[in-house]
């Protein structure tokens, strides 16, 4: 009798082990909470046009901000694995510093940085607790930029004209860059799961600006190059089909 009851509980562990077991084929999608924390510097702003000029001083900084984040991950086999991660745009906000802080926050814009990258997961596959590295790559862009009224008003006085007859708009470069990935991995049954994981993104870009007249014809041209080099954290609930 208690052979079998040990035979049985052996099964038991064996069969429990298995569902764990991820393998080629699987995919998991998961959905959870960005945190996007920029390491940042910036350059002085500099006129480029009509007489080249730099802005002693002046700086910027680029707030952290929070968005919804969803991934999709495939298993090439019980270690390797492809991974897209993707999330609703956050918002950025860039606020001046040096001689440009008595202007607040000069204006802010949404970035996409939708990310592809391989994933090595460590521990046996039958393991629950399951570390893992990542290296891949995201191309950066941007929408909804705008400048704030504090900004258009710094920049009209600069370049000597009234606020109310120039408009200033900005563009920003769009960038692949490299992603590095760290994190782990907790497998609760054969589809539930929760995963954490760090990225670092050494990624920069050049807010370049255009101010025009009332009537369109140009005034000015300016720019400023920024280092983002974001931190990246990612907590996310995990469904394995």
């Amino acid at each position: 009798m208690k052979k079998t009851v040990f035979a049985l509980a052996a099964l038991g562990a064996l069969a429990s082990g298995s569902a764990m077991a991820q393998q080629g084929g699987d995919w998991v999608i998961g959905t959870g909470w960005f945190h996007l924390s920029p390491q940042d510097s910036s350059k002085p702003l500099t006129v480029t046009s009509p007489i080249p000029a730099v802005l002693p001083g002046s700086g910027a900084s680029v707030s952290d901000s929070d968005t919804l984040g969803l991934n999709a991950t495939y298993f090439l086999d019980s270690n390797w694995a492809v991974e897209g991660v993707f999330g609703v745009p956050p918002k950025f906000k860039l606020n001046g510093t040096g001689t440009l802080g008595r202007v607040g926050q000069l204006g802010e814009a949404r970035q996409w940085s939708p990310t592809i990258l391989g994933k090595y997961f460590f521990n046996d596959a039958n393991s629950a607790f399951r570390p893992f590295v990542g290296l891949g790559a995201t191309y950066v862009w941007y929408s909804d930029v705008q400048l704030t009224s504090n900004l258009q008003g710094a920049l009209a006085q600069q370049f000597g004209v009234s606020p109310f007859r120039v408009n200033t708009t900005a563009k920003l470069d769009s960038k692949f860059a490299p992603v590095l990935n760290a994190g782990v991995a907790y497998q609760f049954d054969k589809h539930w799961g929760v995963s954490f994981s760090v990225s670092y993104i050494p990624l920069k870009t050049t807010a370049k600006l255009t101010t025009t007249s009332i009537t369109g014809l140009p005034v000015a041209t300016s720019q400023a190059s920024l280092k983002l080099n974001p931190i990246v954290t990612y907590l996310a609930a995990t469904y394995r089909f």
